[in-house]
Order: C-alpha cells, then structure tokens, then sequence
C-alpha cells in the first residue's frame, strides 16, 4: 500500500531552517518559500495551463534538486512533499545512469506504474518539474509540452533569485 492510498504511512521529512526567502508552514513543519518573492501566479498559470493541455494529467509538484517542496496543483489525495521528494529521487536516479552511460547530463524521466505515470522534467539547475499522470495520459503529448513547461518555469525561479 503506498502513502497515496494510506495517509497515515507516510515518508519521513527532513525539516530545513527557513532563510530569508521563506516562511514557517505549519501545515508540513518545514520552511516554505514566501509567496512575496516568488512570482507565484504565473508559476501556478504555467502549472494549471498544463493541466488544461494535457487531458489525463492529475497534477504537477514544483520542487528543488534537494527534494523540497516550491509549489504545487495536486488533487488532495496526493502529498506534494512526499512527491516532491520522489521527484528528485528520480531526478538522482537518472543524472547516475547519464553519467556512468556517458550520455550527459539528466534532461527528464517517467515512471509508469499499474495506473498512471511520474514524469520528471529539469527546471533549471536547481529545480524539478513531476506531473503526475493517469495511466489513459497521452506521453508523447506530455514529452511535447512538458519540457517548455519546465522551461517557462526555469526562467520565472530566475527571475525570482535575481529579484
């Protein structure tokens, strides 16, 4: 049973001090960024319009290389700290395969599971894009857009630290 299906079974957090570019969130016990120095709304437009997109995706988690939790658009039924962390498990994961293979530097990669999908996308140098998808989600549609998407994103988290 995984920690989707049992919210009492979830995955252990790391809890980091909040700098100056984030606050306290009660909710998850850690730090999260402050809503003032991110532009948040067209991050959340970025995350919505590939909802809207691409018919079959469920939701999209916005985290650091480090596993924590930016922002996210997720059903209620997902934990996006949980994702976020599995994001960059994945993100971990595939920058070891490019650099024994000597194929580069990681890009992006989707699990599939018995019913749905984990595409993991660079958003930047220090940023993951995760959508999760139902398992009817067109791939090869997600693999078309996701990527700008992430972009898009990588552009808006620059924007913010150079602000």
């Amino acid at each position: 049973m995984s920690t989707l299906d049992n919210p009492e079974r979830t995955l252990p957090r790391r809890v980091a001090e909040a700098r100056s570019d984030q606050v306290a969130d009660e909710r998850y016990g850690a730090p999260v960024p402050r809503l003032d120095r991110l532009p948040h709304v067209a991050i959340d437009t970025v995350l919505s319009d590939l909802r809207l997109l691409i018919p079959g995706v469920r939701g999209c988690v916005l985290g650091g290389v480090d596993g924590l939790l930016i922002t996210h658009n997720l059903p209620e039924d997902a934990d996006p700290w949980d994702l976020a962390a599995l994001a960059a498990t994945s993100f971990g994961i595939g920058r070891q395969v490019g650099l024994r293979l000597r194929q580069g530097a990681f890009r992006e990669s989707t699990v599939r599971s018995q019913d749905g999908y984990l595409s993991v996308y660079m958003a930047g140098p220090s940023a993951l894009l995760g959508v999760i998808g139902e398992d009817a989600i067109n791939v090869a549609r997600l693999h078309l857009h996701a990527p700008t998407a992430a972009e898009r994103l990588a552009a808006l988290l620059a924007t913010a630290r150079d602000s």
